[in-house]
């Protein structure tokens, strides 16, 4: 995996003080031991501690240190997947129940921030812009479609006019603004999960890693370099930095890069006059660019993605000319952050969920949606590990497909259907 440890982050310089939490050293035991503390991992263990499970969360570097504290903070509705395309999939059933189950993660989200009192800048609205003019017509049908098959009316279309009151620039075709869907500082969620667990009773690791993972006198046997964690069920929640761990998940997932870029304070004024309402924004572009004004009036800006093992030497020229593309006339503002992480993807983009050898839950490859997908897995892992598992077997039987070339072979086939894609943004 990429070095993501000298990143330069406006999200870790404006993060919330964390607790330093102990590694794990010598033998400890619990009834669930959960590998990743990004949002998966903190979920499931803060609603297992609500259920009064002893639980035990291992974490490689420190709690929200991968994707979970460095993505664009959008929680988004629905699936990766739009809802037309997750018909053509799964059954008519499974299709309502996915979409509920998204709007559930949407409110749980919510629910969590008030519930631990999680000073995240949560705020509502995201506006998914369109690139092409099919795009936009694209965007008229499933609007119509969300309201009419799934009662959803917080979506509205902007034409071209429209979208342009919203934001400064003229590229974009029309659009929808989300104003069910909102945004918040993800690191800084990431750390009140991690708090609301540690006080529920979870016992947090922080530099961790695991090693091997092996059965012994029933239950499960987690190594580290320092210690061993003996569990009765086993959560895997590394998404992008599940590397070599479990075999027989590589071949499902590809993990890649994103990369983004946060500006000069902008001033008040000047930051509304680029996006009126301050909500996020997504483009409809197969790599998409996404970008919101932060609390202190930085322009905050994705965009781009590699396929390597190795980030960008300057992520942030990499990601200005996405930036310049959008807004010209930020060339002379300076750009004082620049970061990436590294994020798991499905063939399908749609989460992959499932249990190995009856004790072992995993669920990743959240393919970009992550925030409240992640957020929601930790309910319903916690559920099925407790019993209930309806909304686990929905997630689970979504049809899945390896990369070809599996693990070894995955990442030359990778970048060139990406590539393809990408290229296809430019016709």
């Amino acid at each position: 995996m990429p070095n993501n440890t000298d990143l330069d982050s406006w999200y870790e310089s404006t993060a919330t003080t964390a607790p330093a939490y102990p590694h794990l050293e010598g033998e400890s035991r619990v009834d669930v031991g959960v590998i990743g503390g990004g949002y998966t991992g903190l979920s499931t263990a803060l609603h297992l501690a609500e259920r009064g499970y002893r639980v035990g969360l291992l974490e490689a570097e420190q709690i929200g240190w991968g994707a979970s504290g460095r993505n664009g903070g959008q929680i988004c509705s629905g699936q990766r997947q739009d809802m037309l395309a997750l018909e053509r999939l799964v059954s008519k059933e499974d299709a309502k129940r996915l979409w509920h189950l998204a709007e559930e993660a949407k409110a749980l989200v919510r629910k969590r921030v008030d519930q631990h009192n999680i000073s995240c800048d949560l705020r509502s609205g995201i506006l998914t812009a369109a690139w092409k003019p099919s795009h936009y017509r694209f965007l008229v049908r499933y609007i119509e479609h969300l309201r009419t098959q799934y009662d959803y009316e917080h979506a509205h279309l902007l034409d071209r006019a429209e979208i342009e009151n919203h934001l400064a620039t003229s590229i974009y075709h029309g659009g929808c603004l989300d104003r069910g869907a909102g945004h918040l500082h993800p690191l800084n969620f990431a750390l009140g999960l991690g708090q609301a667990a540690a006080d529920a009773g979870v016992t947090i690791y922080h530099h961790s890693k695991v090693k091997s993972i092996c059965r012994e006198g029933g239950q499960s046997l987690i190594r580290t370099d320092h210690g061993q964690l003996r569990a009765s069920f086993i959560v895997l929640a590394c998404n992008g930095y599940l590397g070599r761990l479990e075999p027989r998940l590589t071949g499902s997932i590809m993990p890649i890069n994103n990369f983004i870029l946060a500006t000069e304070s902008l001033g008040e004024e000047h930051a509304r006059n680029l996006i009126r309402e301050g909500v996020a924004v997504s483009d409809t572009k197969f790599v998409v660019d996404y970008f919101r004004m932060t609390s202190d009036h930085r322009l905050l800006f994705g965009g781009g993605e590699n396929y390597t093992r190795r980030f960008p030497r300057n992520i942030k020229s990499f990601v200005r000319r996405y930036m310049l593309r959008v807004f010209p006339q930020l060339s002379e503002v300076r750009v004082d952050y620049g970061w990436g992480g590294t994020l798991a993807i499905t063939r399908n983009r749609l989460p992959l969920f499932g249990r190995l050898e009856g004790n072992t839950f995993y669920a990743l490859g959240y393919s970009g949606q992550g925030v409240a997908l992640a957020t929601l897995a930790g309910r319903v892992l916690a559920s099925a590990i407790a019993g209930t598992a309806e909304d686990f077997d929905v997630l689970a039987r979504v049809p899945r497909r390896q990369f070809p070339g599996g693990a070894l072979l995955r990442w030359p086939g990778l970048a060139f259907g990406m590539l393809y894609y990408a290229l296809r943004d430019h016709l």
